[in-house]
């Protein structure tokens, strides 16, 4: 799991004196708003890649034609109760299977680490007050392939289904 520092990540919100909208930039990362991915979808070149912010509300399956050219997903929890983007991520990873980089994003909680992994984010950025080396901790405790009965997203069939070599 890749932890994101805000003051130090690569990708930076699309934002400027006259407002919101984007320009490419082909020495820098633009995080994009859904908005306004849409916006400039159409223009932004297909080299350069974008990163999106996706509430948790979107059918993430709308986006299907634009996995090749994103190349990170920021899913948001609004709330650590509302677990809706564990649902969008298991869709991004398992029936699109899109291949960028995933990230939980807003009220990240190091409780939530274990199941982030199993349903297909690869990389975090905590709330502030969280630890990193509790998170740390928290992802090695439930290690390896055998650590869950259930499949997930790296590891499909269940424990009693899978046969030793």
């Amino acid at each position: 799991m890749k932890f994101i520092d805000a003051h130090r990540d690569a990708w930076h919100a699309a934002t400027g004196e006259d407002g919101p909208m984007p320009t490419p930039d082909p020495c820098a990362h633009r995080l994009l708003t859904l908005a306004q991915w849409h916006a400039v979808r159409d223009h932004w070149p297909q080299t350069l890649p974008a990163g999106v912010q996706v509430p948790n509300d979107v059918d993430v399956e709308t986006l299907s034609v634009d996995l090749p050219r994103l190349g990170l997903i920021a899913l948001q929890f609004p709330k650590w109760v509302d677990g809706r983007a564990y649902s969008q991520a298991r869709l991004l990873r398992s029936r699109l299977r899109y291949t960028g980089e995933l990230r939980a994003t807003g009220e990240v909680l190091v409780d939530m680490l274990p199941l982030l992994a199993r349903s297909g984010f690869d990389a975090v950025q905590l709330r502030p007050d969280q630890s990193r080396a509790e998170a740390e901790r928290s992802l090695a405790f439930f290690a390896g392939p055998d650590a869950h009965y259930q499949g997930d997203v790296a590891v499909h069939a269940p424990r009693f289904g899978r046969r030793a070599a």
